[in-house]
């Protein structure tokens, strides 16, 4: 299973939802994270992991017919549990490595493809034109992290027409503090899947001291929980949903308002928010 989690603008944690996915799925696979962003990757810096393995040893075997289980010898642990494929600092080098391994027959796509994984793949900002853009297409689902200010929000409404086109089943997930959920899924038109409380504690473990595992407690945990629990199970009772027909979504104008494919998980219809409360 591919999972990739992008954002449209800023830093709304992509990075550190992404490996406490990882860290608290629910089933008996093999996770790993992969570093799949263009402006290059933050891992090796917060933990003090070595250059090498990561995604530039990675592109350098995957130029050549090798075998899938090859991609286990270009990743590094973190707190001696979770593999982990660290990218470079360097956006140039992230994205040279980006172009030969987004191909559909590349190393990384055939593991990730493998029986028992899942590859959770960290694709940072979805700018256009975006070498990770082929991830994200070929991903089983796309989680699209945004903040939720009014600046933030705008980045989202002017390119929700892109989702359908660009992910299989794309999903919104909010986080931090701003504006309430239910009023952005009315401004937007669209159903959100959960939602990130503000969870200073557990996000400053990602420097490097400590993983958000199982034993943690906390909103963004609680959250990554929830989340990967719907995907872990294949959701199948996750429903397609698109605006409300006749509903105007702001930045896209109402005769070009597709089904956009965004989902949402009824067990997570009540989701956390900011202030610690729970929506109705």
């Amino acid at each position: 299973m591919l999972i990739a989690v992008s954002s449209v603008k800023g830093s709304p944690g992509v990075t550190t939802f992404t490996v406490a996915l990882a860290a608290n799925w629910p089933s008996a696979v093999r996770r790993v994270v992969v570093e799949c962003d263009p402006a290059g990757g933050d891992l090796g810096q917060r933990f003090g992991l070595a250059p090498s393995p990561g995604l530039l040893s990675l592109a350098a075997a995957a130029r050549q017919p090798i075998d899938s289980s090859a991609f286990w010898n270009h990743t590094q642990l973190l707190a001696d549990e979770l593999p982990v494929v660290p990218g470079p600092a360097g956006g140039p080098q992230a994205r040279a490595a980006l172009s030969t391994l987004v191909l559909a027959s590349s190393l990384l796509h055939r593991a990730a493809r493998e029986p028992g994984v899942v590859m959770l793949a960290d694709c940072g900002r979805m700018d256009p034109g975006s070498p990770a853009e082929p991830m994200i297409r070929q991903a089983d689902a796309l989680l699209l992290i945004s903040g939720t200010h009014r600046d933030e929000l705008a980045h989202v409404a002017a390119r929700l027409h892109e989702l359908g086109q660009v992910a299989a089943r794309p999903s919104l997930v909010l986080a931090g503090r701003g504006h309430h959920t239910k009023e952005v899924e009315q401004e937007l038109g669209i159903p959100v899947m959960a939602r990130i409380p503000y969870d200073p504690t557990a996000a400053t473990s990602l420097t490097g001291h400590a993983i958000p595992g199982r034993a943690r407690k906390g909103g963004l945990v609680r959250a990554a929980v929830e989340v990967a629990r719907i995907l872990a199970a294949g959701a199948p009772s996750i429903q397609a949903a698109g605006p409300t027909v006749g509903q105007h979504v702001p930045g896209v104008p109402p005769q070009r308002v597709p089904a956009y494919g965004v989902r949402i998980a009824p067990e997570l219809h009540k989701v956390a928010l900011p202030d610690g409360e729970v929506s109705p």
